[in-house]
């Protein structure tokens, strides 16, 4: 079994996954733009779609050496287009690496990038709105198109981040100056407050920093060429950030994540293209400009490839059929397609593709098979099933296949996974049980499909979930699916429990029953009292199932199950819960899991993520579980945390994250469950990546303004109590024998600091004695006056007292307070970071730097750059004028009334 792992891991990683942008030789391929279906239909779309990559690539060419271009990029328009567009293969919108998509109920029309990971590493997608590509209005603000893309580019592909920061948009210096936050300090400018329209200088709080309605303004003409991260709108900004002119005082996002390393740095040494781009030639000659190539996908075609082998006899055939009856039944997408192949020692057709509707949904699920015997001839079920799909269209390409095989082929699977992969076909897999062969990890990984294990466990309903995850989304949320509740329990009585149907959810709400032996009294009790027992259920004996179907949309609400074993004996029952969309109108809630990585030695944790999120809102508050569980037997159970801290890299966005520590060698499933509880909302959250609003800029020594950046208008809401089961990919871990992974503790991310009087107070989220588990042995706390000390110098940095300092469990906010031994002067900024120590003496990472800045109130404040002579005595000017035009408005109002009020005494007379 270690040396099937290894092989297998050796394959993943020689092979790499297939999906996604790859750099072939200078210039970036694979990159897939989607059109989300609620876009109204619009060729200049597309249009300006290839206009904004195409200046994006030379500008991207000028900024990385002349080492890199975009070569090559596919436009998946909406299946609701008309027209004549070339087939999709393998491209779906799932998979997308730029959506465009209508305004974010947030951010409006801004681009912005879903940036969830680490420094360094790939994010997941650019979000561009219609408007922002075919209206000129937005330019001024943001920047050109082309460079605009390359700024969210650098976001996805290398994992840098914003060099700005709206949140602290002015910071005091080392040397007690007031600086705009940004990269590099070379970018000239001035700062002011917008009155009625008009520039006034800026205004300061308690801390001498300017207040929140003061905007930096920069010189429309600049001599430095950097940075991409902070301001692409600028005519001059040509390079990203390096070592050399980097700032690293600035509090930005891109020193919070990056400890303080030039966005360069990271880009040319921490990134996925790091090798490529130290060996990389620069071009001589101008490369081409990128092919694109617009491509549709229509209807759904999908061929079910069903092992009935000898070892699928008994509980694993029947399982076979539970999963894929609920599959036919309640997940596959109306008006899609179906095929049914079974394979043994001779592979047979149990159904030509036939359409999803009227009763073809139960015509195909009374086709199962229901019998297991013979060899596994695994390359004779792939060649039939792909017959199949050619049924349409005389191609595969395109097309869907779910793979399911508990054992090792007895012919050359080898010889046949050549042709899988060159069918275009995207061929999902399952592995069910111990004996499954490891090709079907790389198959699905070659065909961009998914790898799923699942054992014969009636409780754990791992097939059930790894069926219901089958599905394909055109972006049109309201098309899909929705697993609320996958549980199961062994009981002698009652098995009971509530499930709250939200109101995003409820059409097509399906209650499906699974029991071992013999049917249970089954009572279901609808918010408003109304009560199904089993007299209002079908029945399927031989797979021994009971379904509920909630006619119209179901109550919002809890819905209360109870479900009595009538046996002696206890005997095993699941009950799996889906559901879709109340409303077309109103987008639901949503729950998406995976891991970091699909593989991996052992040497680091692994982290799992679980987005919640309601057409692209985070849902904050909600208490999530993931369940990995090995087909060795190996199970954890992990609370996964949105808390800024760990594994978790914002607070607060709605991916709630933690590490897994405790590697075994298996192949794991990997289910997540948002567990019903008081308080979710759907709120706002501000743009943790995306190119700069810029309010204006100096011209020919005036302040030219861009239209105002319109309000946020999403309110947060109660998104009440809910629940949702998601199924994310299967990962092989596969530890060296004889070798216990050890991590040390992880590094802390989110140290903050204060300074009152003289007693400084520090605060963060405590790690764990594994990354993000346990607890601490011991904290190292040192400050000093100098960045650069604390951040490459660390043992050289003034230590604080901690001996009274007792660490708490891994995730509790920690606090601690202390007077320095030194007296601190007036306007000394401080910087402090935290090293913890387990008790096998392994140290964590340095943290984030924390600053703070002793500022005694006085009636002069700090140092600033004053604005150049033109523009101060065109701001004095205006000032005196709107005096003058207030005085003027007050006199002639005055008049106006003493004028009204003769009058009235005079006609009184």
């Amino acid at each position: 079994m270690a040396k099937a792992f290894a092989v297998m891991l050796l394959l993943f990683n020689a092979l790499g996954l297939n999906t996604g942008i790859k750099l072939n030789g200078n210039g970036y391929t694979d990159i897939l733009v989607a059109i989300n279906p609620a876009v109204p239909q619009n060729e200049n779309i597309i249009n300006q779609i290839k206009a904004m990559i195409t200046s994006g690539s030379e500008y991207l060419l000028m900024a990385m050496d002349n080492k890199v271009f975009i070569k090559d990029v596919k436009i998946l328009v909406p299946p609701n287009w008309s027209g004549s567009y070339e087939k999709a293969r393998r491209e779906t919108y799932d998979k997308a690496n730029i959506i465009i998509d209508s305004p974010h109920p947030a951010y409006r029309d801004e681009p912005y990038v879903k940036q969830m990971k680490g420094c360094g590493e790939e994010s997941e997608y650019i979000h561009i709105t219609p408007n922002f590509l075919l209206h000129d209005n937005l330019l001024n603000a943001y920047g050109p198109r082309g460079k605009v893309f390359v700024h969210e580019w650098a976001h996805l592909r290398w994992g840098v981040f914003d060099e700005y920061n709206e949140k602290e948009p002015f910071y005091f210096s080392e040397n007690q100056q007031i600086q705009p936050t940004r990269c590099s300090t070379q970018v000239s400018g001035h700062w002011f407050e917008i009155i009625n329209g008009y520039p006034m200088l800026c205004r300061y709080d308690e801390t001498w920093l300017p207040t929140k309605e003061c905007q930096f303004f920069p010189d429309k003409e600049q001599k430095t060429k950097a940075s991409v991260m902070y301001m692409p709108s600028l005519d001059s900004v040509t390079a990203f950030c390096q070592e050399g002119d980097h700032n690293t005082e600035a509090p930005n996002t891109q020193n919070q994540k990056c400890d303080h390393k030039a966005t360069r740095t990271v880009i040319f040494q921490h990134s996925v293209d790091k090798d490529a781009l130290q060996t990389l030639k620069p071009l001589q000659s101008a490369p081409p400009a990128p092919k694109f190539t617009v491509i549709q996908r229509r209807s759904r075609v999908v061929c079910l490839i069903l092992d009935v082998s000898g070892s699928m006899q008994g509980q694993r055939i029947l399982r076979l059929q539970q999963a894929a009856t609920i599959f036919l039944r309640e997940i596959v997408e109306e008006g899609a397609y179906v095929g049914i192949v079974k394979f043994s020692t001779n592979a047979d057709i149990i159904s030509s593709l036939t359409k999803i509707e009227g009763y073809a949904r139960e015509s195909l699920i009374s086709k199962l098979p229901n019998t297991a015997s013979g060899s596994t001839n695994m390359c004779t079920g792939l060649k039939l099933g792909f017959e199949v799909l050619q049924q349409d269209d005389k191609s595969a390409v395109g097309d869907d296949v779910i793979f399911l095989t508990d054992g090792e082929a007895t012919d050359d699977i080898q010889s046949c996974l050549k042709s899988a992969v060159n069918s275009g076909a995207i061929i999902n897999t399952i592995a069910m049980g111990l004996s499954a062969s490891n090709v079907l990890v790389t198959m699905a990984n070659q065909t961009d499909g998914k790898f799923i294990v699942a054992d014969e466990n009636l409780i754990s309903n791992q097939l059930v979930d790894a069926f219901s995850s089958f599905t394909m989304s055109d972006g049109d949320l309201s098309k899909l699916t929705i697993q609320l509740v996958s549980t199961g329990s062994s009981t002698t009585g009652w098995f009971n429990g509530t499930v709250p149907i939200d109101r995003t959810v409820g059409n097509s709400t399906t209650f499906t029953i699974i029991y071992e032996r013999s049917a249970p009294t089954v009572r279901i009790q609808a918010p408003s009292g109304s009560v199904y027992d089993q007299t209002r259920m079908t029945h399927n004996a031989a797979t021994k199932t009971l379904t509920l179907n909630i006619p119209g949309t179901a109550e919002p609400g809890d819905w209360r199950y109870s479900f009595f074993n009538t046996e002696s004996t206890a005997q095993a029952m699941t009950l799996t819960i889906t559901s879709r969309a109340a409303r077309d109108d109103v987008p639901p809630v949503m729950v998406k899991a995976q891991m970091n990585q699909l593989t991996s030695d052992g040497s680091k944790p692994m982290v799992v993520f679980a987005e919640v999120s309601q057409n692209h809102v985070p849902v904050l508050g909600a208490k999530v579980m993931a369940t990995l569980q090995s087909d060795t037997g190996h199970s954890e159970d992990l609370f996964l945390l949105d808390n800024g801290a760990g594994a978790d890299h914002f607070k607060n966005d709605g991916i709630y994250s933690r590490y897994f520590t405790k590697l075994i060698s298996g192949r794991y499933s990997l289910k997540v469950r948002v567990i019903p509880r008081e308080g979710a909302i759907s709120g706002s959250h501000s743009r943790n990546s995306g190119a700069p609003y810029v309010p204006g800029y100096i011209a020919d020594g005036k302040v030219q303004l861009n239209p105002q950046k319109p309000p946020v208008s999403v309110q947060s809401a109660d998104v009440g109590r809910f629940t949702r089961t998601a199924t994310g990919e299967s990962f092989v871990v596969n530890v060296p024998k004889g070798v216990t992974p050890k991590f040390p503790p992880a590094k802390i991310t989110d140290l903050r600091a204060k300074i009152q009087v003289d007693t400084i107070f520090l605060s963060w989220t405590a790690p764990g004695e594994d990354f993000d588990f346990g607890t601490v042995e011991s904290y190292d706390i040192r400050w000093s006056k100098h960045l650069k000390t604390i951040l490459y110098n660390f043992r050289n940095a003034t230590p604080v007292n901690t001996s009274a300092l007792h660490p708490q469990e891994a995730a509790l906010d920690e606090q601690f307070s202390f007077l320095p031994e030194v007296a601190i002067k007036n306007g000394t900024t401080l910087f402090f970071a935290i090293q913890s120590q387990d008790k096998q003496a392994l140290k964590s990472e340095i943290s984030n730097i924390a600053q703070v800045t002793k500022y005694v109130p006085s009636p002069k404040p700090p140092e600033i750059s004053e604005p150049p002579p033109k523009l101060l005595i065109s701001i004095v000017t205006i000032a005196c004028a709107v005096i003058i035009l207030a005085c003027i408005i007050a006199t002639i109002t005055v008049c106006a009334i003493k004028r009204k009020k003769a009058v009235k005494e005079s006609g009184g007379a």
